[in-house]
């Protein structure tokens, strides 16, 4: 007979009570890896029973961030909003097998009672004071309007194992852990808490591996004590390590980590992002560091996994998202480019014909819009050219704006930046002057790049130091003392543009001497 072999299903589970962070994005990455590898299912449950801090807005972060880092679920998402008449039929099945039990021990004497453990040396834990409350007297506190929780019954002197994928095997005491709640009564209902949601949750939904952080250790042993209460079936259980700041303190905003649409907003990459978020925790055999997301699932393994927490390295995401973006096909990269010229101000977008169908990517996005700058068209190759040029240079596209703003207004000039650092303004002036008139003898159709570099080589062998002679003509075109190549720069610009440009430096040079 022949061993059956289990479906792999496993879950992402957030609570919508904030944006999507780096935490939950790289355990809902690892889930996804683990059940593409694996040929299984990947679920998204919503889990919003705490309706007072679930809000729409955080839900629509979460799903939408999902899908610019391509994770895609086979299933939901659910809610367990949505879900509460199930809760409801396992919670009376808990309390009519006498496994939970009504509590109405004030927040205060709860709090009273820990200190009092606490001050004696002893793990805090509920006493167990309102176990031997019967069903009839608790309900008829709860018609009278009194506040109670419930809570499940944890037997003693018992050892729970948990054979951890990554951490190996983990054992926990019932008698530290006491009675925990499971629900609250509110309003004469009851709303599930979140280790029973869950538990019902992945039975319901025939769970076969948990997925998660370390954070959630400490809630195993509280789950597995209910799926078997309830005779359910106990899912395997695997802990991501932590993620830690690079100074090895708990992961926070100071250490650069924000919520993964502000890394869309700052112009990283979602394949960059997922290639990142891969390598806190995990490794490959090879020691590899990129990869792209089908790379990811040929690779990928729980037992490549560490144990140690994982450090989080800003530096390192800068230089993976550089790489991406240099592997980047240029129609592509524009078109993530695009909102980040739009935002600078460089270019505007109209609708040019609503009869085109909604255009998802690629270059069929251009034809649908009129692009436009300073009430100019500018064309699709022309940006395509001027990001060429700094495909190579940049770490993320918010850096756009700086390094390529001179394609799209005058530059600021001034005489200190013009002057090479072996020259003089009065020297500065002299070879500008000179290069204008050469550029003025190229034909238009010439143009270009090539023509550009011969002509300010010829003129640097004659002056006997290239620095003076390309210099000051970059730095008239762009403002900037670091750019691309002047030849490159100006065969975009074209020639009226860029002897223009150079008039300009030519005239605050003249100011500045005559002055």
């Amino acid at each position: 007979m022949e061993k059956e072999v289990k479906e792999i299903r496993v879950r992402f589970a957030p609570s919508p009570t904030g944006n999507l962070h780096l935490g939950g994005a790289r355990t809902c990455l690892f889930n996804f890896l683990f059940a593409r590898k694996n040929k299984g299912k990947f679920i998204l449950r919503i889990e919003d029973t705490d309706q007072e801090r679930s809000k729409p807005e955080f839900i629509e972060d979460i799903i939408e961030n999902l899908k610019w880092l391509n994770l895609i679920w086979d299933e939901g998402p659910y809610f367990q909003s949505q879900r509460l008449e199930i809760y409801q039929y396992y919670l009376q099945k808990l309390i009519q097998e006498k496994k939970a039990y009504y509590c109405f021990c004030t927040p205060e004497e709860l709090r009273a009672e820990r200190e009092y453990q606490i001050q004696k040396g002893e793990p805090p834990k509920y006493s167990g004071k309102c176990r031997t409350i019967s069903i009839e007297e608790a309900k008829k506190r709860i018609i009278k309007g009194e506040k109670a929780i419930l809570r499940f019954k944890v037997p003693l002197g018992k050892i729970i194992k948990i054979k951890d994928l990554i951490k190996g095997e983990v054992k926990f005491k019932t008698d530290l852990i006491g009675d925990f709640s499971i629900a609250v009564i509110e309003n004469k209902k009851i709303r599930p808490l979140y280790n029973f949601a869950v538990v019902v949750d992945d039975q319901e939904m025939k769970i076969s591996h948990i997925i998660r952080g370390e954070d959630h250790l400490s809630n195993t042993p509280k789950q597995i004590l209910l799926q078997k209460a309830l005779k359910f079936k106990v899912p395997e259980f695997a802990h991501l390590p932590l993620i830690l700041g690079p100074d090895k303190s708990k992961l926070s905003k100071r250490h650069g980590a924000v919520a993964i649409r502000n890394y869309k907003e700052e112009g990283y990459l979602p394949e960059a992002m997922i290639n990142f978020l891969a390598l806190l925790g995990w490794s490959s055999r090879d020691n590899r560091e990129i990869f792209t997301l089908k790379e990811l699932i040929e690779n990928f393994s729980l037992e490549n996994v560490q144990k140690s927490p994982a450090i989080f390295n800003p530096q390192k995401l800068d230089y993976i998202n550089s790489i991406h973006i240099r592997r980047m096909p240029l129609d592509r990269l524009l078109e993530e480019s695009m909102p980040f010229f739009i935002k600078a101000g460089f270019i505007s977008c109209e609708i040019e014909s609503e009869t085109f169908p909604p255009a998802y990517g690629g270059q069929e996005l251009f034809f649908k819009y009129k692009i436009t700058t300073t009430g100019q068209p500018i064309s699709y190759e022309r940006l395509k050219r001027i990001l060429s040029l700094y495909q190579e240079r940049l770490k993320k596209l918010s850096e756009l704006s700086e390094l390529v703003d001179f394609f799209f207004k005058k530059p600021k000039l001034e005489v200190e930046k013009l002057v090479w650092k072996t020259s003089t303004p009065q020297e500065t002036l002299k070879i500008l002057e000179e290069e204008k008139k050469l550029f003025s003898q190229i034909e238009e159709k010439k143009w270009k790049e090539k023509a550009l570099k011969e002509t300010l080589l010829k003129y640097a062998e004659k002056i006997g130091d290239r620095g003076k002679v390309f210099w000051p003509p970059r730095v008239a075109v762009t403002g900037k003392e670091a750019s691309a190549p002047f030849t490159e720069i100006a065969e975009i610009l074209g020639k009226k543009e860029t002897l223009e440009r150079i008039n300009r430096a030519l005239n605050l040079l003249k100011k500045q001497l005559n002055g």
